[in-house]
């Protein structure tokens, strides 16, 4: 299974990345674990633009803004009852991409992991769900598989 990124963290990633003015089509983001913390393992995140011949790769695409179709503004205008959901249509040349590349042993414990991103009034950061970890820190930057 990949190590996935959700469309939230992927828009942040692309933030960091326009906001250090890093080439967008060559920037990677490399996750990967380390020994340490209060739980024996501490998530890496780091940006990068090498990519090993042995790591784990995957890329993945998402609309920079997406458009409200007119077939959902005239269903919207029409009255419905109940809160009509728009559904939205992208503009394909308006894309942007996040790689992630992982070394084969950081992979054996983030296979399947999904990265997000939560920007909450107690503070923001990225968040991982990894359903390898058997137990993790009050903070999330650490776990024990």
């Amino acid at each position: 299974m990949p190590v996935t990124v959700t469309e939230t963290a992927a828009r942040r990633i692309d933030q960091i990345i326009a906001e250090h003015g890093f080439d967008a089509a060559t920037m990677k983001l490399r996750v990967g674990v380390k020994g340490g913390g209060c739980s024996g393992f501490n998530y890496t995140l780091d940006l990068t633009e090498v990519q090993k011949e042995s790591d784990e790769a995957w890329t993945f695409t998402y609309a920079r803004t997406p458009r409200v179709s007119a077939a959902a503004l005239g269903e919207s205008a029409s009255g419905n009852e109940g809160g009509t959901a728009l559904a939205t249509e992208t503009a394909t040349d308006d894309n942007f991409s996040v790689t992630i590349v992982c070394d084969p042993k950081s992979y054996l414990y983030l296979n399947g992991t999904v990265i997000d991103y939560k920007d909450e009034i107690m503070g923001s950061g990225f968040v991982f769900n990894n359903p390898n970890s058997t137990s993790t820190c009050g903070c999330g930057s650490s776990f024990s598989a």
